[in-house]
């Protein structure tokens, strides 16, 4: 019988308490469980997990079969302004989920494969064994659904939960995905709507506030987008297998602030066609609320994420093929120029700067930030 199975047949109902040495076994058993041995990797680069956190070393072992370029990303993700989780509309699986996707996008942003993650988890002491796992749960099935392995990492008390991670991945030498490489006349495409996640944290804070609610349907779309983001490992790899993207980037900023950083990176402009940019009804719904345009809340900060990427205007029609036949499906929403200006173009022709707000480590709460209200 496990440690934890003896704690919830003497003590049914209460909460359980178990030293960090007790967890760590619990948490080996449990979730990392036959790593050592495994393969990883795709695309002709041969990668072997030659010693997993299942070897209980200080240090996870890769052999590195073929050249390769390792990619490695790092994201700190939880701290005392988690405003969903703070309200109890999160739950501990919900934002160890989170960190995993979150860091495992940027490795999808680059166009290559993910091979690992490790994960530094810090708890405050009046977290019992049940909560602690749910996080662990969260991370590992996050891990699961991005086709990788939670490798190891960190855990031990803080003052509070804190979350942080790095990521790692490989692929074909050269074949990284970079912000820099858009030229004028290169397509603007994203892979999806955006700022679904900014608007449930403008929204559920001040949801007392507004004149009604929003439907439970709509509610729950919103929350879902923080409970289950997809990491786009599948549109990354097509992107960079296939040489298609001349520049690629998450959209973990919001769309406003990915458009800007591509533009700053590569020396180029942007002209954004509105009419184009795909707005998700929920977050409509939350701009109406608000007194918000829906485009301005759907471009503002948000930590959705989707991939903004661009493309040589020849390529449209075979990298549409290749998403297609895998099943997945991206938005061209403007092009590059040599304006060095981001702008956004109407249906009637009428120019102006990118709507909305980007996000730029601000010392307030991304919920607090305002979208640009409608003109009237």
């Amino acid at each position: 019988m496990s440690p934890r199975e003896e704690q919830d047949t003497v003590h049914p109902h209460q909460p359980a308490y178990s030293d960090e040495p007790t967890r760590v076994r619990q948490l080996v058993s449990e979730f990392l469980t036959d790593q050592s041995g495994t393969s990883l990797g795709g695309d002709g680069l041969e990668v072997r997990l030659t010693a997993g956190a299942d070897a209980r070393d200080d240090c996870a072992v890769y052999d590195l079969s073929s050249p390769m370029s390792l990619v490695v990303g790092s994201d700190y993700v939880r701290g005392p302004k988690f405003v969903l989780y703070e309200l109890g509309l999160l739950s501990g699986f919900d934002i160890g989920y989170y960190l995993a996707v979150a860091n495992i996008s940027d490795i999808a942003a680059m166009g290559a494969t993910p091979i690992g993650l490790l994960s530094v988890v810090r708890y405050p002491h009046e977290v019992d064994d049940a909560e602690f796992r749910e996080v662990m749960a969260g991370i590992h099935q996050g891990c699961t659904d991005c086709g990788t392995l939670n490798v190891g990492g960190d855990i031990g008390n803080a003052e509070r939960i804190i979350l942080s991670a790095t990521a790692f991945g490989v692929c074909k030498p050269g074949s990284a995905l970079m912000r820099s490489g858009a030229r004028p006349g290169d397509l603007l495409c994203v892979t999806g709507p955006c700022g679904l996640l900014g608007a449930a944290v403008a929204y559920f804070p001040r949801r007392d506030t507004f004149a009604k609610a929003l439907p439970e349907e709509v509610e729950r779309r919103l929350l879902d987008g923080w409970k289950r983001p997809r990491a786009r490992v599948a549109e990354g790899r097509v992107l960079g297998t296939k040489s298609y993207a001349t520049a690629c980037q998450d959209t973990s900023d919001g769309l406003k602030a990915t458009v800007e950083q591509i533009m700053q990176a590569s020396g180029v402009g942007f002209r954004v066609y509105e009419d184009d940019v795909p707005v998700d009804p929920a977050v409509a719904m939350v701009a109406d609320l608000m007194g918000a345009e829906p485009l301005a809340l759907a471009m503002s900060a948000s930590s959705d994420f989707q991939l903004a990427f661009t493309i040589d205007a020849g390529d449209l029609e075979k990298c549409r093929a290749e998403f297609d036949l895998a099943g997945l499906d991206f938005f061209v929403v403007g092009e590059a120029t040599n304006t060095g200006r981001a702008e956004s173009v109407n249906g009637l022709g009428a120019v102006r700067p990118l709507p909305g707000v980007a996000w730029k480590h601000q010392k307030s709460d991304i919920s607090l930030l305002v979208t640009d209200p409608v003109e009237d």
